[in-house]
């Protein structure tokens, strides 16, 4: 295949390859290093304030929820990746006193996880850590580039049930 010049270079040094098996596998291949690159620089960030990614997750998650929190199933199904752990997240979270967890009134079976105060402080001293990542990608992709990369990932992903 031939690029206009640029395009497709980086990969091609990356994984010291030439040539790909079509432009469909080159794109999957660009996606996985991407991805990879931009959760080693959330992952150094996480760790650096002592937490997983997932656990950050969680976190932000339950920001959005304040002040009522959601129950463990809520917060699974608004994860940024499917953790079948998601139990064991929260208990990490809650034995460092990041979220805490009451029983529903109305169905004892129930438990609502909340952010803590702790926890809001953590996510605030993480935030401008967070936004370098984010300034990295705005440094390398206009705001179309921004929405057109969104677009072609929903496409990839966003599969209706039939």
């Amino acid at each position: 295949m031939v690029y206009p010049k640029g395009m497709g270079d980086a990969l091609k040094r990356r994984l010291k390859q030439a040539r790909f098996e079509s432009p469909h596998h080159e794109a999957m291949l660009n996606l996985i290093v991407a991805a990879a690159h931009i959760r080693a620089e959330l992952d150094r960030v996480c760790c650096e304030h002592g937490i997983t990614e997932g656990q950050y997750n969680v976190l932000r998650i339950l920001r959005g929820a304040l002040p009522d929190g959601y129950p463990r199933g809520e917060i699974a199904n608004r994860m940024l990746e499917r953790a079948p752990d998601v139990t064991r997240l929260i208990d990490r979270l809650e034995r460092s006193e990041l979220v805490e967890r009451t029983r529903s009134g109305e169905d004892l079976r129930l438990s609502i996880t909340r952010i803590t105060k702790p926890g809001l402080q953590l996510l605030e001293r993480m935030q401008a850590a967070v936004s370098e990542v984010n300034d990295q990608i705005s440094q390398r992709l206009t705001v179309r580039q921004a929405r057109a990369l969104s677009r072609l990932c929903e496409a990839l992903y966003d599969v209706e049930p039939d």
